[in-house]
């Protein structure tokens, strides 16, 4: 149910549609990681007590996320505000959600998501940290948590894409660009021959 701006229940995934990704400025590159491990086997740098500890509360799936704040998030970082009626039809249709809370505040402070077909393949997309609690290992949570959460289904080929600023934050979580010789290509409207 939808109420004011919020995510007051889970909905179900919607398998195989894929969104695109909010964008800053820049081009994005696309990397993948491929594992068999199952999502237990996936370490965790640190552990949700131990976040807890620090004051912010690990929320998996958008039950309780305030859509303005995360869209305050998402500007902080230089992503386009989003239509708050968007983002919660592109979260009913996500895969996996991890977020960060602020105990102190009750606000979302980290974010990471992912679509998928629910079986092979899946992409992160929106991983955001607020400037203000970037460099503690806040975005590292996010993404084991979603890797681990995608592998525990199965899903090996996961994918993301970045700005090459960050591309050093994705390569020891496991992510690698080109694997294998493999281009990824984005559909542009904005190269469209006539």
């Amino acid at each position: 149910m939808f109420l004011h701006g919020s995510i007051s229940a889970p909905h179900p995934p919607f398998p195989g549609l894929r969104l695109s990704p909010g964008r800053a400025h820049g081009r994005q590159v696309a990397m993948a990681a491929s594992s068999s491990r199952g999502g237990e086997g996936y370490p965790l740098t640190i552990s949700d007590e131990k976040l807890e500890s620090r004051g912010f509360a690990v929320r998996r799936g958008a039950e309780g996320l305030e859509l303005e704040e995360l869209n305050a998030v998402f500007v902080a970082v230089g992503f386009p505000r989003r239509d708050p009626e968007r983002i919660r039809v592109a979260l009913e249709h996500t895969e996996a959600v991890v977020w960060l809370e602020q105990r102190k505040t009750r606000r979302p402070v980290a974010f990471g998501r992912a679509t998928g077909d629910g079986v092979f393949n899946a992409i992160i997309w929106d991983v955001v940290v607020d400037p203000s609690f970037q460099g503690i290992g806040l975005g590292k949570a996010v993404i084991e948590r979603l890797l681990r959460e995608l592998l525990g289904k199965g899903i090996s080929n996961i994918a993301l894409y970045s700005e090459p600023r960050v591309l050093g934050f994705y390569r020891p979580l496991g992510f690698v660009a080109d694997p294998d010789g493999i281009r990824g290509m984005v559909y542009s409207r904005k190269h469209k021959k006539k």
